[in-house]
């Protein structure tokens, strides 16, 4: 019996083609294998359609493999760059944290300095008035002093000891009444103090202390003054000395 030649529909041929196959198929032109598969028998285009499919697996399992590779690249390069934004978002977190620390320290700084600098201007400005207290005292102590002294007189050259029996005051108008006789009849010629300056004797000094007379009146003082520079002034004979104190 004959064997019946059995020929694969068009749908079955489009599905059974290869790649190449189906390339072809868009330019009839290069397609010249077309007839050959109308023509096969049975166990050929059985063949035709395993080896088909195999090359389709392949290709196919190709390129799942290209794609699953490329994705795969893809992932681990946005991965990667996911790594890298978390590393640059970690770092920028940083740098602000240390650029409000700064900042705080740096606001810390500048209160410390303003505080120092205000503390400075008030020991200035306590200082100065200091200063001035201490300069109008100054000036005070030097007036009183003035006032004190300018009444009294200074007694230069007696001997140590000479004021024990008449006392400094008696000694004093001694030497006024020796040297002039009409200013000691004056009543008005009084005196409020008389001692030696200063109140203790220096050994190491070879010539006497001074004796200190404060007068009631400064128009005494100048009579008594003005009279030593016309002469020369003794006490028991011996030359001394009167000056403004």
């Amino acid at each position: 019996m004959q064997r019946h030649k059995s020929t694969p529909s068009s749908s079955m041929k489009k599905y059974i083609q290869s790649p190449e196959q189906k390339e072809n198929d868009k330019h009839p032109e290069n397609n010249p294998k077309d007839n050959e598969i109308y023509n096969l028998n049975d166990d050929d285009f059985k063949t035709a359609i395993i080896k088909n499919l195999n090359e389709l697996k392949e290709n196919s399992d190709r390129q799942l493999n290209e794609f699953r590779s490329y994705v795969t690249k893809e992932l681990d390069t946005i991965k990667k760059n996911q790594l890298e934004i978390l590393e640059m978002k970690n770092t920028m977190e940083e740098i602000k944290k240390n650029l409000d620390s700064l900042n705080s320290r740096v606001d810390n700084m500048e209160d410390r300095i303003s505080n120092l600098e205000n503390r400075n201007t008030e020991m200035l400005q306590a200082e100065e008035e200091r200063e001035l207290r201490l300069k109008r005292n100054e000036e005070t102590l030097q007036e009183l002093s003035n006032s004190i002294r300018r009444c009294n007189i200074r007694i230069i050259g007696i001997p140590e000891g000479e004021e024990k029996e008449k006392r400094a005051e008696g000694l004093f108008k001694e030497i006024i009444a020796e040297n002039f006789p009409n200013l000691g009849r004056e009543k008005e010629l009084h005196v409020t103090e008389a001692n030696r300056s200063p109140n203790f004797i220096n050994a190491r000094r070879p010539t006497p202390r001074h004796i200190v007379v404060k007068l009631a009146k400064v128009n005494n003082k100048e009579k008594i003054l003005r009279a030593a520079r016309q002469k020369k002034i003794t006490y028991k004979g011996t030359p001394i000395r009167l000056s403004a104190d």
